[in-house]
């Protein structure tokens, strides 16, 4: 059963939305024509332009990359490096949770403030976390997050990224 919302008198499916979603991308990789795509969906033409747009990720610039809690911090950073990121943050739970308590709560706001108006001179910024987090840095940052989802809100273990999935969106994002 997916989540659902209503707005005015209508009952909206959020599961049956991303179906469609992934049907029309999958669709449009495939190699169909927008126009075919959108017959098959039941939609207009400029609908499948308008979502094609709205999901690009333009190429080069300038990366940041920012995740937690993470198992293979170390691997990651050097993958990073090594691939001309710009700025890397990542964390083990124990160090983010370390990391917070360092700071006093006037402290703690600033430097988030900080680090807010530093990924804002960044073209890309990598967001590696939970659903939730994903979600505040996309209405903190807008379209340059690229969010790599690591589970649901709260994250209570490190994950282990595959680095080969890290690299892959960082050579693609860059255009190498």
């Amino acid at each position: 059963m997916g989540s659902f919302f209503r707005i005015g008198d209508k009952l909206l499916n959020r599961s049956k939305l991303d179906q469609i979603i992934d049907k029309i991308f999958n669709l449009r990789v495939s190699g169909l024509p927008q126009q075919e795509v959108a017959q098959r969906v039941g939609c207009d033409r400029s609908f499948i332009s308008r979502l094609e747009s709205l999901a690009e990720v333009r190429k080069g610039g300038r990366v940041a990359i920012i995740g937690f809690p993470l198992a293979n911090t170390g691997e990651l950073e050097k993958l990073s490096q090594s691939l001309g990121v710009e700025y890397t943050l990542l964390l083990t739970d124990e160090e983010r949770w370390s990391l917070i308590h360092s700071f006093d709560g006037q402290s703690l706001l600033n430097w988030l403030m900080e680090i807010m108006v530093d990924m804002s001179a960044y073209d890309h910024v990598i967001m590696i976390g939970s659903d939730m987090r994903i979600r505040l840095a996309e209405a903190i940052l807008g379209a340059k997050v690229t969010g790599v989802k690591i589970g649901k809100s709260p994250i209570k273990n490190d994950y282990y990224l595959d680095p080969k999935q890290l690299e892959n969106l960082v050579i693609t994002i860059k255009g190498d």
